[in-house]
């Protein structure tokens, strides 16, 4: 006899696949994390010893010393007590990207630095790593996950007990809408508040915020073609410099005033 989908199923899947809210990032959004400070340092600590097991490190003294400088302006202005010190290293292959991990580590590739051709844009790829870090973003994106993993297999157990028809369809439409109806968005919203807070970060210490669109113009040039940004963890670039040119006249008194404060240069000599 065929069966269908009980309530209780459809209602036990959207309260364990959506969590519970218990947090607040800096921007104000609400946010579940599972995993404690510690527990996320000891594995960002983990993560970032084997990458510098296994990547080349660029130990160039002045390539050094410039990606340092941008580094601890930006860190300063952080006021995070959670991280003492932070550890920067700049890691020799041409991939453009830059990274922070929980517990104060961060990457930057060398391919970044062609990108990132000012300490003005270089510091608006720093500030959103830090700020990935300081919104507590990789808790975030763990506990998500781990609550979504739980959850399908609960829908999973009540399927089976339910004897419901075609339950490897079902649990296939329930992991594709969790993924595009959480995972996806969640990304984003994660991107978006990532450029904000460095946007943030950058002007208090004394980088030009407007850096922060001409290195999303410039990313937008080296990549081409995006996937559409409803099946993207990230915004698109458009979207991505559309919401920062209208933040960025809210942080310019932040900037003038850093720079009327006076600072130190980071120059490439």
């Amino acid at each position: 006899m065929k069966k269908f989908i009980p309530a209780f199923v459809l209602s036990l899947a959207v309260t364990l696949l959506s969590g519970c809210d218990t947090h607040t990032s800096p921007t104000g959004r609400s946010q579940t994390l599972l995993f404690s400070e510690s527990d996320m340092a000891q594995m960002g600590e983990a993560s970032f010893a084997q990458m510098k097991q296994s990547l080349p490190i660029n130990r160039n003294p002045q390539l050094n010393a410039y990606v340092n400088c941008i580094t601890q302006r930006i860190v300063k202005q952080a006021g995070d007590t959670r991280h003492k010190h932070w550890e920067v290293v700049l890691f020799d292959s041409p991939q453009v990207n830059a990274f922070a991990l929980p517990g104060g580590f961060i990457g930057v590739y060398t391919g970044m630095l062609n990108l990132a051709r000012t300490q003005d844009e270089l510091a608006a790829v720093i500030g959103h790593e830090v700020a990935h870090v300081l919104s507590s973003h990789g808790n975030e994106q763990a506990s998500r996950s781990e609550m979504k993993n739980f959850g399908l297999k609960a829908v999973d157990f009540a399927l089976d007990m339910g004897e419901v028809e075609h339950r490897d369809m079902v649990m296939a439409a329930l992991g594709l809408g969790a993924e595009v109806g959480i995972t996806l968005p969640f990304g984003r919203d994660q991107e978006t508040e990532a450029d904000l807070v460095g946007l943030v970060l950058m002007a208090k210490a004394g980088f030009d915020p407007g850096a922060a669109v001409s290195l999303w113009q410039n990313m937008a040039r080296a990549s081409g073609s995006q996937p559409m940004e409803i099946l993207s963890t990230h915004p698109s670039h458009g979207s991505r410099i559309e919401e920062l040119n209208e933040q960025i006249p809210h942080v310019m008194p932040a900037y003038q005033q850093a720079r009327e404060d006076g600072i130190r240069e980071c120059r490439l000599r």
